[in-house]
Order: structure tokens, then sequence, then C-alpha cells
């Protein structure tokens, strides 16, 4: 019998939530991002089906937003909000039964999770994927008043990129047998894991679609891309995932906070000051952990939209103490050769792992 796996990703998770709470926007194109705010920098966070119709995609400036939809509602990012959302998803999510049989949730974020029979089940009972994901969607709605598409696989990876095909507010399956057609003729850019540097660079090498890179030789992959990276994109290309669904917590390994600036910053005194205030928050973020930090990190972004990136490890070891880690964050200030006004700042901590080391 197969043990299916489920992915569900909640349907314009950002924008939903809005509309449950403001019933009035449904049908009109929402678009959610910063402080809501199209006149001021910022990228939209997430859009509504209405509002993708006219181009409108996450990551986008909010003026180039409204240049696209000058009617459209926009509206400021609220995270407790979204938290909450997500947080009742997911309890409904593990309180589901298949067949009177218990499941595993793994969260990948506020608005998607894979779901998979728990290990030690019955696996003698010939359950119907199609039957559950349509029960998924139901108690999902029942419970939140959201809409979400489910992808069913034979694994993650299948179940994950079948989503897409599913939405919005259905369901798609992707197997073993039906890989090659569904997936074959895609370019590598399809598969969950393909990023535009590694298309590139697969395409360097003659492979252009899936099938092509499940045709290739995964010794020629491991020389030119890397003994490990290699040969997991030639799995990729086969439809192959042997990871099991896990509902182990997530523990984070780093908090960061970034700020994009209404207004170039010019002036290193002023600069250095809001690097102050930004490490701060990024330490009560981690005092939050109980855990100290042992690298930090910075990130610059000038006017012309070039990004520097830099980290260090810290010298004296692990620490919570917000002047030291302020100091090594204007330390990496320091050594950046700054030409043109800055338009974003970002500091990162690294944590010490929790006792016991991470879970995953």
């Amino acid at each position: 019998m197969s043990r299916w796996v489920l992915h569900v990703d909640l349907d314009q998770f950002l924008a939903a939530v809005e509309v449950l709470r403001r019933p009035e926007l449904a049908g009109l194109p929402v678009v959610v991002g910063a402080r809501g705010d199209p006149t001021e920098r910022g990228v939209v966070s997430t859009a509504s089906y209405e509002a993708r119709a006219h181009g409108v995609r996450s990551g986008m400036p909010l003026r180039l937003a409204a240049r696209k939809v000058p009617d459209a509602v926009f509206l400021p990012v609220d995270f407790p909000v979204y938290e909450a959302a997500s947080a009742q998803v997911m309890a409904t999510l593990r309180a589901l039964q298949w067949d009177g049989d218990p499941v595993d949730v793994e969260v990948l974020g506020w608005d998607e999770a894979f779901v998979g029979l728990r290990p030690g089940v019955r696996d003698d009972v010939d359950r119907d994927p199609e039957a559950f994901a349509a029960q998924v969607r139901a108690e999902v709605l029942a419970a939140t008043g959201l809409h979400c598409s489910v992808g069913i696989g034979s694994n993650k990876l299948q179940a994950k990129i079948a989503t897409d095909f599913g939405k919005p507010r259905g369901t798609y399956r992707i197997t073993d047998d039906t890989w090659d057609a569904e997936m074959g003729h895609r370019p590598t850019r399809a598969l969950w894991g393909v990023g535009a540097k590694v298309e590139k660079r697969l395409a360097a090498l003659g492979i252009q679609t899936v099938a092509q890179l499940a045709a290739s030789d995964a010794r020629v992959l491991a020389a030119e891309i890397g003994p490990t990276m290699g040969p997991w994109y030639h799995r990729l290309g086969r439809g192959v995932d042997t990871s099991p669904v896990d509902p182990t917590p997530w523990v984070a390994r780093a908090h960061g906070r970034e700020e994009t600036f209404q207004s170039d910053l010019d002036d290193d005194a002023e600069i250095e000051a809001e690097l102050r205030r930004i490490t701060r928050r990024v330490v009560a973020d981690i005092d939050a952990e109980g855990r100290a930090a042992w690298r930090v990190g910075l990130k610059v972004r000038d006017r012309a939209f070039q990004t520097v990136n830099r980290s260090r490890k810290l010298p004296d070891g692990p620490t919570h103490d917000p002047d030291v880690l302020t100091d090594a964050v204007l330390a990496l200030f320091a050594k950046v050769e700054r030409r043109r006004p800055v338009r974003l700042l970002g500091v990162r901590l690294e944590m010490v792992e929790p006792e016991g080391g991470y879970p995953r």
C-alpha cells in the first residue's frame, strides 16, 4: 500500500486573513505589505488573486503594485494576527485522523505544512488520498474560515510541487508513475529546491528540463556542482525524496531584523545610531529564546541596490550583552566601503545550540 504525503498550502494567506477581518474586501484587489502605504518604500508580502490578475506579485515594490492596480486596497503587515491564524490552522491539521489513524504534521511556515500518516499505523488499509485531501480542506475551512489547496505525492517533493497545480481551493496528485509525464518537459526551475542560480549552472551543462536532469550523469553533477548537492539535484530530477514527514518543532538558529528606510541615510553617525537600535531589537529576540549569540552578521544595501553582507564570530565567546554585540556590529560596518547612501540595514545574531542540539 502507498504511504501518501499531503502538502497543505493556504490560499493567498495574508490577504485571506485580512478579508476575514474585513468581509467587505471580498472580491477586491487586496495588497498586504510593509506599512500598507504604496507611496512609501516597501514590498508586497501577499496579494489577493484579484490583484495577482493584474500582475501584482510577492516581493514587488508597493509603488509598482499601485501603478498596476491603482484602486487596490493596501494594508499593513500584522504579524500577531497572522501568527494566531497560522497556529489555529496547524492545530486543526494535527487533530486530523485519516481513516481513524493519527497523522504527523511538518510545519514549513505560516501557511504550509506536510501531512502524513504517523509511522507504525496500519499499512494494510487501502487509503484514498483525494478523499482525505477533501477532508483536510473542509476541516481547515470549518475551523478557520480559510481555504487551502492540497498536493498529494508519493513523497514530499511530489506533494509540494503538486499543490501549485491544484490552486486555488483544489487538489492535485503527482506520483512515481506520473512524474515523468507531469514534470519531464518542464524547466528545472519547476523543481522545489532549484533556484535561478542553480538553473543557470545546470543550463551550462546542457541540462534545461527535468527529464534531462533525470537522465544526466550523477558523477558529472557531483564534479561540477559538488559531491553532496550534485547527486541531490539528480534525485530531484527523478522525483525522488526519502525524507519523512517530521513533526519535530522547528528551532531557530538565529534571529535577525532588517529595515528599509523611507529616506536614504548618508551620515555615518546616523547609520550607526540605527544599527544600535536594530541590534538591541535583535538582542531582545535572542533573550526571548534564552540563548546567547556566538556570531554577528550585518547587511547593508545602498541606493543603487548594491548589497554587502559581513559576519564574524565573537572573539570572546557567546554573549547576551547588548553593548558587546552592538560593538561587534559596528566593527563590521566600519569595514564596509560605503560609496552611496544607505537604503537598508540588517542585523543577524546566530545563537548557540540549544541543550541537546538541534532536533533537525
